[in-house]
């Protein structure tokens, strides 16, 4: 089961999804990918971040683009500052998901 928080970026109101559990199995990004597969995600664009050890897809989907991050702490986010309606739409499908699970964040961290 992967794991994941539906909250605020850092000093900002904009949503995000963090997942934190699961982000280093092998069929992790296939597994997002399907879930979410009524959304018809395509990967417009990769960017391969090697001074930050980070990769960012850029994904067109039904409600938007929205940018996947994966990094080499086994951390993945989903963000799309410009686009919250995608973010919670992609919260609600993982939330009716049985492979993902959504933990409760503490706002005040953020």
């Amino acid at each position: 089961m992967y794991k994941y928080l539906l909250r605020p970026g850092f000093v900002s109101n904009k949503l995000l999804i963090q997942i934190f559990s699961g982000v280093e199995k092998e069929n992790f990004f296939s597994d997002f990918l399907n879930t979410i597969a009524e959304l018809k995600p395509k990967i417009v664009d990769i960017h391969d971040l090697w001074m930050n050890d980070e990769i960012l897809f850029e994904i067109d989907s039904e409600k938007g683009i929205f940018t996947f991050s994966k990094d080499i702490c086994d951390l993945a986010f989903i963000m799309a500052e410009n686009n919250q309606e995608c973010i919670l739409q992609i919260n609600s499908i993982l939330e009716s998901s049985e492979i993902f699970k959504k933990i409760n964040p503490d706002f005040d961290k953020y």
